[in-house]
Parts: structure tokens; sequence; C-alpha cells
């Protein structure tokens, strides 16, 4: 199982949010590109880079940032935020990230969605972010009235290669996954799954280690990175050593 590091971008820095609301933010660092290889250097294999200006406005606001970013590293990069249409994807291609994630397109104009696999493939990852298994949208402040589930069931047949689901309720917490929904949406889908939010020790991503075979293939770490509750390299070692 992957351990994915995120970077979530507000005005240019690296911080992180309580539940996604902007009041509630952590600034950690000026200069995420510095960031990004720190979280290389530790072993890190795909980074989570989430614009949350972009999520908020519905159109990218760190763009230079994440040049920079994945500039800096030789492990993937993949992209959220306020990617809604087709040039603003192939302008994120452009900055040199490896994937996109489409969250409130995928949800609101399906053809889009249809288009854009049809073009790259696996290279388009959709986020679903659930509050009481619900998906929200536009950065988490409005609720789509369509059940995660559902939805990445919908995705799953536009032939999407993978899903990122977010609990809100948990997410920047530090109160452990939810591992019940986690487990529904694994067992509803026969493409991979990377559980976000919640994750605080290393017993959680044991935890969720235990639903590989189900389908969970990573989990985005954010907050316990940054407070210091996991060390990103003997967490990387722990989860290899339970593997085999």
């Amino acid at each position: 199982m992957l351990l994915i590091p995120a970077i979530d971008l507000h005005r240019g820095r690296c911080v992180r949010l309580r539940r996604g609301e902007r009041e509630q933010e952590t600034i950690y660092s000026d200069n995420p590109a510095a960031i990004a290889r720190k979280w290389q250097e530790a072993g890190a294999r795909r980074l989570h880079v989430v614009d949350l200006d972009g999520a908020f406005e519905g159109k990218p606001v760190n763009s230079p940032v994440i040049a920079a970013i994945a500039a800096a590293v030789d492990i993937p990069v993949q992209l959220g935020g306020g990617i809604r249409d087709r040039i603003t994807a192939e302008k994120a291609f452009g900055l040199g990230v490896s994937r996109v994630i489409l969250g409130t397109a995928a949800v609101e104009q399906p053809e889009l969605l249809k288009d854009l696999v049809s073009l790259y493939g696996s290279r388009i990852i959709v986020g679903i972010d659930a509050r009481d298994g619900v998906a929200a949208v536009r950065g988490w402040v409005e609720g789509s009235a369509r059940r995660a589930v559902e939805l990445a069931q919908e995705m799953e047949q536009y032939g999407v290669a993978e899903i990122i689901y977010t609990d809100i309720s948990r997410d920047g917490m530090l109160e452990g996954p939810n591992m019940d929904a986690m487990q529904e949406m694994a067992r509803s889908l026969q493409i991979p799954v990377i559980a976000s939010g919640g994750v605080s020790s290393l017993e959680d991503l044991l935890r969720l280690q235990t639903l590989e075979e189900l389908g969970i293939s990573g989990a985005i770490v954010g907050q316990a990175l940054y407070a210091g509750h996991i060390e990103l390299k003997s967490a990387i070692t722990e989860l290899e050593r339970h593997a085999q």
C-alpha cells in the first residue's frame, strides 16, 4: 500500500485545513517545493498536491508553485483543485504533473470526464469527498445529493482507473480513518481506492493496509506527517514489512 504525502496549497504556501474549512488553517511552509523534496528523500513514491484556492475559486491559482513542485522531484505528482474543463487539465499536465484529479467536474460534467479519460486514460483520477456518505463539491462547501458509493460506481463505468475517497469529517482531525466507509467503497468497486482523511498514526495505516485485498491501494497522509505523529521513512518501512 502506497503512503502518499499531501501538500495542500493556499496562497502559495503549504498548509493544512481542519475539515476543509479555510478558517481552520495551519501554515507549515512558505516553500512547498522544499517540502516535496523532503518527502521524496524520505521514500515517498507519489505526492498528492491540492490547489485549495483553485478548489474554492473554480480555477487554478497556484500554478507557478505547482510547476516548482513538479520540477523539484522525480516521483509522480497528482494534482487536484479547480480542474473543471479540458483546457485546465491540459495546462495542469503542462506544469509537469503526472495525474490530474477531477472532483466537482466529475460530478457535474460526466461528458468532460469521459472525454478526458479517452484522451489520458489512467492519468485521470476522480476524487470523491463525502460527508455522511454523500458527495460534496466546490471545495467541500456544497452537497451534491449523490451517494459517494453510487457516484464511484458510475465513475468506474466511465473508465476511471482510480478513486480517491476522502471522509471530510475526518480530514485534518487526526481522529483515525473512517474504516467502515473505506471498506464499503472498496467492496463496491473493481478499481483501486486511495483512502484519505483522518490518518493519525502508524496503527491507522496498518489498519488500512488490512483492506488492501479489498482494493485500498494507498493512503494520503497530511496532518499526521506535518504534526510529527507519523515519521514517513519508518512508516513506509513498516508498511513494506507487513506486506511481506
